[in-house]
């Protein structure tokens, strides 16, 4: 079996796939793995926010119209970037083994976000780490930043902010780690939904893809990644909304907090749910709906207002 992987052009991108194809190729079924690069729109649109141009769905849109044409059979995301709605036609096949969860504070002349200054400028165009950023050091100056990851610690390095907030598991994927100063904890920072996971999409109707993908699902994180993009798909958050969600499994009991804030850090709202593991989506739509009764609805309401 030939497998044709679309992937994004990053350095990111292309090691994600990179790593997903050498998977692949240790599989009896497959015989030739290639990648097909392409060009997004949320890769070439650096000048605008990704809430005004149509979120992060921007990034993986033009890798669906590849396999929707015949021109790949696959594509290979960090899920955090991977709406929790599936398009339909398309279904995500497997899940890898998760890399590091945590947000990292990268700075050139600090070692902490406790280091900082007053009013220091730091990067982020993410609402969640926004919100949560601001809760820590409302007096900061969160300033937007946009661009794949070398370009971002390129503009760091200028002189343009004073410290950079990015994935960890980006960074240790690149071989980029010395540039961590910092990693948050889940009770400083919770992640976004899936942060860390590397997940292939194809076709839903491609039976044959899909039991030969299957083989690469690793079990666990297909249920913390179920539960917290459950909790996504329940609050209706896109990719940008402010909302954090981290899930743990530990023997058959499956752990899940989730937060949802106003992106100024001011009003916020955090709960946690525990579970049998097997029930990892449900248990995702009832965190969802706690922090629904307790008023999740208005503090996205209001978020999604103040970006408009």
């Amino acid at each position: 079996m030939l497998i044709r992987i679309a992937t994004r052009k990053s350095a990111l991108a292309l090691w994600q796939a990179e790593h997903v194809a050498e998977r692949l190729r240790q599989l009896d079924e497959i015989d030739t793995v290639e990648l097909v690069p392409l060009s997004t729109r949320g890769d070439e649109i650096l000048d605008r926010s990704l809430q005004k141009i149509g979120g992060k769905g921007l990034f993986i849109k033009e890798l669906e119209v590849a396999m929707q044409q015949g021109d790949a059979d696959i594509a290979v995301h960090s899920m955090k970037d991977v709406p929790a709605e599936m398009p339909e036609g398309f279904c995500v096949a497997a899940v890898l083994d998760r890399a590091n969860h945590a947000d990292a504070f990268v700075s050139s002349h600090y070692d902490s976000l406790d280091a900082l200054p007053a009013s220091a400028r730091v990067g982020s165009s993410s609402l969640r780490r926004q919100a949560q950023l601001r809760m820590m050091r409302p007096d900061l100056v969160i300033e937007p930043l946009r661009g794949n990851v070398n370009t971002r610690l390129a503009k760091l390095e200028a002189g343009d902010y004073d410290a950079i907030i990015l994935a960890a598991a980006g960074l240790e994927r690149l071989g980029l780690q010395q540039h961590i100063r910092q990693q948050f904890a889940t009770e400083q920072m919770l992640p976004a939904a899936a942060q860390g996971v590397i997940g292939i999409e194809c076709l839903a109707d491609r039976a044959d893809l899909r039991s030969v993908l299957g083989k690469l699902e690793h079990a666990e994180t297909a249920r913390t990644t179920a539960a917290e993009r459950a909790v996504s798909l329940t609050l209706q958050a896109n990719c940008q909304s402010p909302v954090a969600t981290f899930a743990t499994i530990a023997g058959d009991r499956l752990q899940l907090t989730a937060l949802v804030a106003l992106p100024d850090g001011s009003q916020s709202l955090r709960d946690s749910l525990e579970g049998p593991a097997g029930d990892a989506e449900r248990i995702g739509r009832q965190l969802a709906a706690l922090l629904l009764e307790q008023g999740a609805g208005e503090l996205l309401e209001q978020a999604a207002a103040a970006d408009g």
